[in-house]
């Protein structure tokens, strides 16, 4: 920023020392920003302001509407080559306005203004502010201190008027601690963030008639949109920018809108409205985007919107890929900015997003999450992530990373990411600003961009950094544990070392079963949501005089519960009051009680015959059952079968496995087909799988190598020796490419620079449990003497 730039922003920021008392430190920028938007655009619009209200007189007697109106007024704006896209019609200025009608003057001279520069000031809710500061007989004092600043476009360059109202919404922001991290990101973490994506097209941007869009689908106050703007201008002053966002806070969409205006950019171009759900731009691709969006925010009230474009669009819409968690948007920002880019036989574009570590990782194989990491590295995309440190922003301390996003990766990235762990790169601020405690150099800075445009791996590297300042409350230890230096890294990885295929491992069901008295009693009651319910009625109302319950076929007080249907509802309300309705009338009804007697009694007969010896093999229990069924002369229906089964029987790791089915094809273990022994032998016997047993493994993409061939090596080295009866199951695939197990991915950032720090040594840590033991039994002392 200029000195000069810096004068004028002083200046201008100087307005607050007459709104110090009436007004707080976080209202100052709501007020003296409109102010310095209106004073530059009267400077503007000074040159061509008679010709405007020459035409708006000839204008008015055509009756015309407001849309024909301003295309006419436009032209009377022009200067040379140059054509405003804003008017004002009010023969009054700043230097007109007088103190005795101060509030009434300024509104009609606002009101004066072009659609979309009279917007803004409306968006900034100006017209309330004008109000507060002429109750506090502070207008007019406010006007006089603006129209003495000269911001006519002779004393200062489009690009310098940017540079003041940027460092006034830094200021701003920076007043506002609280909401500073909803509509504006740190200026350091704009720099790095717009260096890595402009950087590798430096070449391209110094040559003459260059042009060139820029993009932030969660503008904010254009922070972005500034940043990329001036870094081209720096490059190639002659160049052309052209600067698309939208933007959902209101406030911020007017900040940002002014800031483009100031910069003779097409304010048009600036939407306001959710991006997501309301995409206002969505025919259109760009060169470059620069986005900061919110952390962790849900996307519960427009799922039906992103649902429906995703079910109904796929690939043709944004979201083709696959939808993140409702609790987490980040990764829709991401997708919609990837459908962003101009295509790549034109030239292509570049993305940066800064996002929390959740979209690494967050998301197992066939997640959406998962998904659309698979598509963004599947599609090489992605070029670098950079970690950075934490305590970086001002409404948040958590990690943050930004990712570098590219449809025209040079030939020496392709089907390659880059990380760069940053998370050290920082310094201490003098004074905290909200979360904001850290902020990265232009040392810091250039370390990252010049690692990313070399394209390196760094080894380890120790920075010149101090420790973090350690509390000295408390004991302090006599040992204290060694601190892990603080290193600069760099590493590079093929685009599918970040995948796996998540495999499903299956281990044989094996049961015993024992028609014992006791497992036959739980069949007195459902096993569901009503069996303590149940057991709770039967020890309550099944002996009571006169209407004792007994198991004999026609005892006719067993399940009568009508005389206690008002007791039991108490009862139900104030231990069981997750049951329904309809769960409720189920127990009150009697033929639920007798029901479960019936299969109960069955279950008894059954006894009779197969006595009560317990056996580990549970596959002959179905013949057992149906011999002792026939010579009890009793009858099973299915739901009789599966409620004794379930009640008689259980899983035993010493019984027999359970065969589910046997085969003629030759045995495949690795599969689940295993060689038959005994009377089986010469067949090939499948288990059922114990679903409690079941287990997954993530087993690396190989390229070089057919799935199956991956699979099985790493089943035979990591599962097969630990577990004999265990196999892959097959039927498990990819929905992709139907190859058995469940693709996924994630970039686990934190593991690939994990530091090793060895434990203290056992001698210095006992050394200091003795002198806190000694340390506790002098205080004792003292207390009981």
């Amino acid at each position: 920023m200029t000195q000069t730039s810096n004068n004028l922003a002083s200046d201008s920021w100087a307005i607050a020392d007459l709104l110090r008392g009436d007004f707080k430190q976080s209202q100052y920028g709501r007020i003296i920003l409109p102010f310095c938007l209106l004073r530059r655009l009267e400077c503007v619009l000074e040159a061509t302001k008679d010709a405007v209200l020459a035409e708006y007189e000839k204008v008015q007697a055509m009756n015309l509407p407001e849309e024909a109106q301003e295309k006419l007024l436009l032209r009377a704006t022009k200067v040379g080559e140059h054509q405003l896209s804003f008017y004002n019609t009010s023969k009054m200025n700043l230097f007109k306005l007088t103190e005795s009608q101060i509030k009434a003057d300024l509104e009609s001279y606002i009101q004066s203004f072009s659609k979309d520069a009279r917007e803004i000031f409306e968006y900034f809710n100006f017209a309330e502010f004008i109000g507060q500061l002429n109750d506090a007989n502070l207008l007019y004092k406010v006007v006089q201190k603006v129209r003495t600043i000269d911001l006519s476009p002779k004393a200062v360059s489009n690009h310098d008027m940017g540079l003041v109202f940027e460092e006034l919404i830094r200021r701003f922001a920076e007043g506002s601690n609280e909401t500073a991290g909803e509509h504006f990101t740190p200026r350091d973490i704009v720099r790095l963030t717009t260096s890595l994506v402009f950087m590798e097209d430096d070449e391209a941007l110094t040559k003459s008639g260059i042009i060139r869009t820029i993009y932030d689908p969660t503008a904010g106050t254009g922070g972005f949109l500034s940043a990329g703007m001036e870094y081209v201008h720096e490059l190639n002053p002659n160049a052309v920018m052209r600067a698309y966002g939208q933007e959902l806070n209101p406030e911020s969409y007017a900040i940002c809108k002014a800031d483009m205006l100031i910069k003779g950019q097409e304010v048009g171009n600036i939407k306001l409205g959710n991006t997501l759900s309301n995409d206002q731009l969505h025919a259109t691709k760009f060169d470059y985007m620069l986005s900061n969006p919110p952390f962790g925010v849900d996307w519960k009230k427009i799922e039906d919107d992103i649902v429906r474009e995703h079910t109904e669009k796929g690939f043709d819409g944004r979201f083709g890929a696959g939808l993140p968690r409702v609790s987490d948007g980040s990764l829709l920002f991401l997708l919609h900015l990837i459908s962003k880019l101009r295509d790549a036989k034109d030239g292509g574009g570049r993305i940066g997003i800064i996002l929390n570590g959740s979209p690494l990782f967050t998301g197992g194989a066939g997640s959406g999450e998962s998904e659309i990491r698979r598509y963004i590295l599947e599609a090489d995309l992605l070029e670098a992530i950079v970690a950075l440190p934490t305590d970086m922003f001002y409404n948040t301390g958590i990690a943050t990373y930004v990712w570098v996003l590219s449809n025209k990766k040079a030939a020496t990235r392709k089907n390659q990411v880059q990380l760069i762990n940053g998370a050290n790169l920082c310094g201490k601020m003098r004074k905290s600003l909200g979360s904001k405690r850290n902020e990265m150099s232009s040392d810091d800075i250039a370390t990252i961009t010049k690692c990313f445009g070399n394209f390196e791996v760094v080894d380890a590297r120790e920075l010149d950094k101090p420790a973090d300042a350690k509390s000295n409350r408390g004991r302090q230890s006599a040992n204290p544990k060694t601190e892990v230096a603080k290193t600069f890294a760099a590493k590079i990885f093929k685009t599918h070392e970040f995948g796996y295929r998540r495999i499903t491992i299956e281990r044989p069901l094996r049961q015993s079963y024992q028609f014992s008295d006791e497992r036959i009693a739980t069949l007195r009651f459902e096993s569901g949501a009503l069996n303590s319910v149940m057991q709770w009625a039967y020890a309550e109302f099944a002996n009571l005089p006169n209407a004792i319950w007994s198991d004999a076929p026609d005892c006719a007080h067993y399940g009568d519960l009508s005389n206690h249907e008002e007791a039991i509802r108490r009862y139900i309300k104030t231990h069981f009051a997750d049951l329904k309705e309809k769960q409720i009338k189920d127990l009150l009804d009697r033929s639920t009680w007798t029901s479960t007697k019936a299969t109960m009694l069955k279950a008894k007969a059954l006894q009779a015959q197969i006595g009560t010896a317990q056996s580990d093999d549970m596959n002959g229990y179905e013949d057992v059952v149906s011999k002792a069924a026939k010579a009890a002369s009793i009858s099973l229906d299915a739901k009789d079968k599966k409620a004794i089964e379930a009640a008689v029987s259980w899983k035993n790791p010493e019984a027999h496995a359970v065969i589910k089915k046997l085969h003629k094809a030759k045995a495949d273990p690795v599969y689940g087909l295993f060689e038959g022994v005994g009377e089986h032998a010469g067949k090939t016997i499948e288990y059922k799988a114990d679903s409690d047993l079941r287990d997954f493994e993530n087993v690396a993409l190989d390229p070089g190598r057919s799935v199956n061939e991956v699979n099985e090596a790493y089943f035979k080295k990591e599962v097969q020796p630990h577990v004999p009866d265990a196999w892959i199951d097959a039927s498990k695939k990819d929905d992709k490419d139907q190859q058995i197990g469940i693709v996924g991915y994630e970039i686990p950032f934190n593991r690939h620079f994990y530091q090793y720090q060895p434990p203290r040594d056992l001698a210095e840590i006992d050394a200091d449990l003795d002198a806190v033991s000694a340390e506790i039994m002098k205080l004792l002392q003292e207390v009981h003497s």
